[in-house]
């Protein structure tokens, strides 16, 4: 039986050994030109285009025809989404699933709202990958996946609020502070799939001490750890050392964020998913 794993761009991965693989873009639209989150766009001068104008782009989810054609292939696929607080996709992933199941008796789909983004969603697209290596059935993947979920987390540290502030999530008085003071806001992906703010540290050293211990709150002990940062490399190894330091056989990964998770992370934003 052949398997397939398919992600929206969110979760910054474009390709992937050992398993067939497919990432459906998102799109970022500005008043001036439309981003669309695929290799070969240029996410560093995106991010600074976006911060030279006044009025906040928005995100495009993947429609359902562009999910179907990904789904195109296999007998089983898995979809993750990001989480459906911040986007259709998933939505539209599940419109498209009983579309083709119903042109497609035969296959399979699950469509995993990650309840997140970015990292989070690459542990669980990594999950996935090993449940298929081990040759287990569509229904045992689809149990232990979901199980495998509950364990995983996501927390994010944020240098700017200007897009937040642009698209009327926070006050741009809020933002500009936080720009002028050097305050760094930490927040958590909730289990219903929201991004919380849950602590402003002055300072990025404070900032990712803050997250360390987050983590360890949250019953980190060892396990993976996977970062995305919108051009903060130093910030994402600083914390991957402190992590080491605590518990040396860590398995840290760190990629850049893609156009997607560059929108919401922004320039000096560092974006951490792992097992609890």
């Amino acid at each position: 039986m052949k398997y397939k794993i398919v992600s929206d761009s969110s979760s910054n991965i474009f390709t992937l050994s050992g398993v067939e693989y497919q990432s459906v873009p998102l799109k970022i639209i500005s008043e001036e030109k439309e981003y669309v989150d695929e290799p070969g766009l240029d996410v560093s001068k995106m991010v600074f285009e976006l911060s030279r104008l006044k009025k906040g782009a928005k995100t495009s989810c993947p429609n359902v025809f562009e999910w179907m054609d990904a789904f195109k292939g296999a007998e089983n696929v898995f979809a993750v989404t990001i989480t459906r607080g911040l986007s259709g996709s998933y939505s539209s992933a599940l419109q498209a699933k009983e579309q083709y199941e119903k042109e497609n008796p035969n296959v399979n789909i699950l469509v995993i709202d990650s309840l997140s983004t970015g990292p989070e969603m690459e542990l669980i697209i990594e999950k996935l990958q090993e449940y298929i290596a081990l040759e287990l059935s569509f229904e045992e993947i689809k149990e232990k996946i979901t199980e495998y979920q509950r364990s995983t987390n996501l927390l994010v540290s944020l240098q700017s609020l200007d897009n937040l502030a642009k698209n009327g999530r926070v006050s741009a008085a809020v933002a500009k502070l936080a720009g002028v003071l050097g305050i760094r806001v930490i927040g958590e992906a909730t289990k219903d799939g929201v991004l919380k703010s849950i602590h402003k540290s002055r300072g990025e050293k404070k900032a990712l001490e803050t997250i360390f211990e987050e983590m360890k709150s949250r019953g980190y002990k060892g396990g993976k750890v996977r970062m995305s940062h919108c051009d903060n490399i130093e910030s994402a190894e600083t914390l991957k050392n402190m992590i080491l330091k605590k518990f040396k056989k860590a398995n840290i990964k760190i990629r850049e964020c893609t156009a997607l998770c560059s929108f919401y992370a922004e320039k000096g934003g560092v974006i951490v998913g792992f097992e609890g």
